[in-house]
């Protein structure tokens, strides 16, 4: 099974034969809309290039900072213990911006499709590892969220997950967040963060994402599972596939011999391992892609 398969290449650090065999890479969009027109169950896995082209910043790389902090060290277990309210704060400022945000055009070609596939009796599922919903937003309805979800809450005390849109979500959080570095933590007493709404608890809330550090949602991972192992088309958008188990998501598609293509900026570690790639921003070699094939009759 690929996903037992996965925990185990990440428990180990290793990789299989079949990922790291390589394969030609080729960025002929005219042989890749003939793949498509054929395809009856497409996987779209996403990554934060796509909502970087809707102005949110990638929690990795040159914009994966924060005031002084490296965005990725501020989502851990550890640091929201030991700083809850700039943790809190973090998110707070990345809720906004997504509130904010509006879906890229990769965005709504994904979702269009979906859309018009289903009525050919065709399916399109995104398998995404961001947290922002833009994809919803879009009108996206089969996403499976790899890493949660920044508008669903979870009650450290109790466990209750909330769906939560508040703008902002504690009246302590307003007007706070400011990624400027010379802005200094506003250090909001615990008791003022969001709390738990469950009759008798009023526990500390937060953000139900997976951090790093922390396992991924075994139900979750068993649905991309069964996607993987059953679409016959697979686009990688706007990942840097640096970040596993997601990372071989991609790759072992390809080692059942089915049509991988990489939508992204730049090659990746993995571009050598798909049939396809395109470089350009998602927000413009998407749509192309994914429009109606002359084949399609609806």
């Amino acid at each position: 099974m690929i996903v037992n398969q996965l925990r185990a290449a990440v428990a180990h650090c290793g990789r299989w034969t079949a990922v790291n065999q390589l394969t030609r890479t080729n960025s002929d969009m005219a042989e890749f809309r003939e793949v498509f027109s054929k395809a009856r169950h497409i996987a779209i896995i996403t990554g934060a290039g796509v909502s970087a082209e809707s102005g949110v910043p990638t929690i990795r790389g040159a914009e994966g900072r924060w005031r002084t902090w490296k965005t990725q060290d501020l989502a851990t277990p550890g640091s929201f213990w030991r700083h809850p309210s700039r943790v809190w704060e973090f998110y707070h400022y990345r809720r906004e911006l997504a509130l904010n945000a509006q879906p890229s055009g990769a965005h709504r070609a994904i979702a269009e499709c979906e859309a018009r596939l289903s009525r050919q009796g065709r399916s399109l599922v995104v398998i995404t590892q961001n947290i922002d919903e833009l994809h919803q937003r879009a009108g996206s309805k089969s996403v499976l969220e790899v890493h949660g979800n920044q508008f669903h809450t979870r009650c450290v005390s109790c466990g209750d997950v909330e769906v939560n849109h508040k703008s902002p979500i504690c009246p302590s959080l307003e007007g706070k967040g400011s990624p400027d570095p010379d802005v200094p933590d506003a250090l909001i007493p615990v008791k003022d963060l969001p709390r738990c709404d469950e009759k008798g608890c009023d526990g500390l809330l937060r953000p139900h994402v997976i951090w790093f550090g922390e396992t991924l949602d075994s139900h979750i991972l068993t649905k991309v599972e069964k996607e993987l192992e059953t679409c016959d088309l697979c686009l990688v958008v706007g990942t840097s596939s640096v970040v596993y188990p997601a990372a071989l998501f991609g790759p072992q598609v390809a080692s059942r011999g089915v049509p991988v293509a990489e939508f992204n900026t730049k090659v990746t570690p993995n571009t050598p391992r798909f049939r396809f790639h395109f470089p350009g921003r998602c927000a413009e070699t998407l749509p192309v892609a994914l429009a109606r094939h002359e084949s399609e009759l609806i």
